[in-house]
């Protein structure tokens, strides 16, 4: 840090002495103990250690050519630095806004495709109106891909019907799962896609054998 400093400073007095003739009052047409340009640009670009950079600074304070052509290449640097802060600023603003607009505009999406319904105290649904259930209605998101039902006690394993009713008890869709027996509770897996059903309130209706429906009320949402 010192080092660049001290650079900095010295670079600072010879750009000063341009205003007082320095670019002017030392020809050197023959640029007789000149450094070449590539090392006048390294200079400039500040890439050459001060130790090695010294000596041509105090050259550059007798001889106006290579005080012009170090003052031109430390220009473009400083333009260049500008414009990569500039660059780098603009890209700060276009992630930014870019993972503003991403997260403000993508759809809706329920993270979890696997649903549980617990069905082992829920009562069935019956009569002609049964969405009063007092404990209250299960929910299936639209994007749910995997139920894992939890059968209600008593049940026994084995294959499955699963379904979804709608209010007047019509099956809207089926889907079929085996049920086993996982830590004393027996646990029916099925795949089911549901993203082309309304939300709303529905059915789930559950039967193992016989035509008949055990129902109970949820919603799709």
């Amino acid at each position: 840090m010192k080092a660049q400093e001290e650079f900095n400073g010295e670079e600072k007095r010879m750009l000063d002495l341009l205003g007082k003739g320095l670019s002017r009052d030392f020809p050197n047409p023959q640029r007789v103990g000149c450094p070449d340009s590539a090392l006048l640009r390294r200079i400039a670009l500040r890439t050459v250690p001060l130790s090695e950079a010294d000596r041509w600074l105090t050259h550059f304070s007798s001889c106006s050519p290579c005080f012009q052509e170090f003052t031109q290449f430390r220009k473009q640097a400083v333009e260049r630095r500008r414009t990569q802060v500039w660059l780098a600023a603009a890209a700060v603003i276009i992630f930014a806004v870019a993972g503003w607009l991403w997260v403000h505009t993508r759809p809706a999406v329920q993270t979890s495709a696997t649903v549980v319904l617990d069905l082992r105290e829920r009562s069935l649904a019956r009569g002609e109106n049964p969405k009063g259930a007092k404990e209250g209605d299960l929910e299936i998101p639209r994007t749910a891909r995997h139920l894992i039902v939890d059968l209600p006690i008593g049940s026994k394993e084995g294959s499955y019907d699963l379904a979804l009713l709608n209010e007047a008890g019509d099956e809207v869709l089926r889907a079929t799962g085996t049920a086993t027996l996982e830590d004393h509770v027996v646990i029916l897996r099925a795949d089911i896609d549901i993203r082309n059903l309304s939300p709303g309130f529905y059915f789930v209706g559950l039967r193992q054998l016989g035509p008949e429906w055990s129902r109970y009320p949820t919603r799709v949402i």
